[in-house]
């Protein structure tokens, strides 16, 4: 059973407190060079990297810009592979596995840079992320994992034994973690918030609620047909990733949308948080649960985020149990209050890995498959110079590849009712028994 404090509104992102939310409601010109259809991190990075090319660009989004992912993450701020090397180079091929790795650190680096450039204030903070072992052969893991990272990319990381874990988290829960120095945390709705800002600064139009119902091909251009209007556009970028749908179903049937659910804890005694978290890291999990948490900017507060379950629930379901799973490696929380409880959609890709492309004109982004938080904005930029022809979009991303299967024939992600019991009943359990 959770307790809630007494201003908790379930849904509202924690994030949102303090913000003046800019609803961007433009009007839709007849025409452009490049029309940017979604306005998260990729859309609006896309739209910022087209500019510089020359070109005339607009943004339109179906909801309001920036309610989506991009305001409700993590803010956890880093680029390093899901994935291990060996399965990037099953799946793609070792040139690409090594550019994978190669690359991660230039992403990080690149987004630094565009948050100096545009002066955005987002809280941005080297705090390092750990990653947190649950099982003896996740640790071992870490070993094999690290070693690769030094082999194949010019990132830093460092292996966190157990015996010195109690530097960085006091839980007996983990059998030690893998510690990227150079990764940060970020407010991330202050970042969507800077982007829009920039994205203004250049004078291009951003419609909100204008959702494309229709995009029709109209000699070497588009026609997009929206509730406000339609509009003219050379070439489109499709940026939504998580909450890609109709009429983009080539896409959609390839980035599924994967809940994740967060929540924020009451404002908490500085001791109790220094005795928790004395290393103020951001933190991963490597079980499948997926949890992921911090110490909120102001320093305040625990966040806590994960699989609660990978289809739609109820929030106060959603929180009950990443309430229960937080209290699992800090038992000292058991009645701690929530304030606030949230979800959003990650865009998974079936090879949990990105890709920058195009199909019958169309160029996307998309399938970040919970990194997005770095390459959205990085290969949304990319997007935006591979539409303009810009030898500055190249990148490996457009080596991978998003695959279809064959338990998602529709749009819907109907697979994922089977898939959450499977983890659930057999993942969950085996994981538990072995972290025992």
């Amino acid at each position: 059973m959770v307790n809630w404090t007494q201003d908790t509104e379930p849904g509202r992102p924690y994030w949102w407190d303090g913000l003046t939310l800019n609803t961007p409601d433009d009007r839709l010109p007849d025409q452009v060079d490049l029309l940017v259809i979604g306005a998260g991190y990729t859309g609006l990075s896309a739209a910022i990297a087209a500019s510089e090319c020359g070109a005339s660009v607009a943004v339109v989004d179906a909801g309001v810009p920036g309610h989506g992912a991009s305001t409700r993450n993590g803010g956890m701020f880093g680029a390093h592979p899901r994935l291990q090397w060996d399965k990037l180079a099953m799946q793609f091929g070792p040139e690409v596995a090594n550019g994978v790795f190669a690359e991660a650190q230039p992403a990080l680096d690149w987004v630094k840079e565009l948050i100096t450039r545009e002066d955005i204030d987002c809280d941005l903070q080297n705090t390092g992320r750990i990653q947190l072992a649950w099982t003896k052969s996740h640790f071992d893991g870490q070993h094999r994992l690290a070693e690769t990272i030094r082999d194949k990319s010019p990132a830093s990381v460092e292996i966190i034994p157990r015996d010195r874990l109690g530097t960085e988290i006091i839980t007996d829960r983990y059998f030690g973690g893998l510690l990227f120095p150079d990764h940060c945390a970020i407010q991330p709705a202050r970042f969507h918030q800077g982007l829009l800002r920039a994205v203004a600064r250049r004078d291009i139009p951003i419609t909100g609620n204008a959702p494309v119902t229709e995009l029709a091909r109209d000699g070497s251009g588009f026609i997009a047909h929206t509730p406000k209007g339609k509009i003219n556009a050379g070439k489109v970028i499709l940026a939504t990733n998580g909450y890609t749908t109709q009429p983009f179903r080539w896409l959609s049937a390839r980035v599924f949308a994967l809940p994740s659910y967060l929540i924020a804890t009451e404002p908490l005694p500085h001791d109790l948080i220094d005795r928790l978290a004395p290393g103020r890291r951001m933190m991963v999990e490597t079980r499948a649960r997926h949890s992921y948490f911090r110490v909120s900017p102001d320093g305040t507060r625990i966040l806590f985020g994960g699989r609660a379950s990978m289809r739609n629930i109820p929030l106060v379901r959603a929180a009950q149990v990443l309430h229960a799973t937080m209290c699992e490696i800090w038992p000292d929380l058991r009645n701690t209050r929530v304030s606030h409880a949230w979800t959003g959609n990650t865009g998974f890709s079936f090879n949990q890995t990105p890709h920058v492309g195009h199909h019958n004109g169309l160029h996307y982004a998309m399938g970040y498959s919970g990194s997005g938080t770095v390459m959205a904005p990085y290969l949304g930029a990319k997007a935006g110079y591979q539409a303009m022809d810009d030898p500055r979009g190249n990148t490996v991303y457009s080596q991978t590849r998003l695959k279809r299967h064959w338990a998602h024939p529709t749009e819907q992600p109907h697979f994922l009712k089977a898939a959450n019991l499977w983890y659930r009943t057999w993942v969950d359990r085996r994981e538990n028994a072995r972290s025992r």
